[in-house]
């Protein structure tokens, strides 16, 4: 082939992989949580799925600033919790709902997510939080405004309007440094 033709082909092929990349989904699980994700949703999220487009402005986003856009789309969060943590995955979850940050997440109840726990962190720890592929264990609100800072989400957002819903500290609201002294930072699921 020649270079011109090669060329073409490749400039063509990028414009495929970035009109595909572009492409993000919207859904509230029946739990009301709402997800951010690459992936179509699942057919249970029947009418609360929505195709968002990475191109454009943010009326076509949800109305999420573009620096969280970005970082949702650069670094999406998930977070793993258990009904151990009550307080300690509490405490998690209004941290990132203070700061606007949509999250995944997911609550280690059987084998499965145990084993996606497992090869995501290494051990069977909660609170574990994800930002991309870096993986931070335990919760120290320190700690965690850190991993979101790096992956370039807005320190101050508005609180995502469903997670609001639910309890979510206000983004003007203190948060703690690090949990009481008597409160382990790594809170073990009981293995079943």
């Amino acid at each position: 082939m020649s270079k011109p033709l090669l060329a073409a082909l490749g400039l063509v092929a990028l414009l495929f992989a970035a009109a595909a990349s572009a492409q993000m989904y919207r859904w509230v699980d029946k739990d009301g949580k709402v997800h951010y994700t690459d992936t179509p949703p699942p057919a249970a999220a029947g009418k609360s799925a929505q195709l968002r487009s990475g191109g454009g402005n943010v009326t076509d986003s949800g109305g999420l600033p573009y620096a969280t856009q970005q970082a949702v789309s650069n670094f999406p969060v998930t977070i793993y919790t258990h009904e151990t943590c009550k307080e300690l995955c509490a405490e998690a979850r209004k941290l990132l709902q203070s700061r606007g940050v949509p999250f995944r997440e997911v609550a280690v109840t059987d084998e499965k997510s145990r084993d996606e726990l497992k090869k995501v962190s290494g051990g069977e720890e909660v609170p574990i939080m994800t930002t991309g592929k870096v993986v931070t264990k335990g919760f120290s609100a320190d700690t965690w405004h850190l991993a979101l800072d790096a992956a370039g989400y807005p320190r101050s957002g508005p609180p995502l309007a469903a997670q609001a819903q639910r309890g979510a500290a206000p983004a003007d609201k203190a948060q703690p440094a690090d949990p009481p002294a008597d409160q382990p930072k790594l809170g073990p699921y009981a293995p079943r």
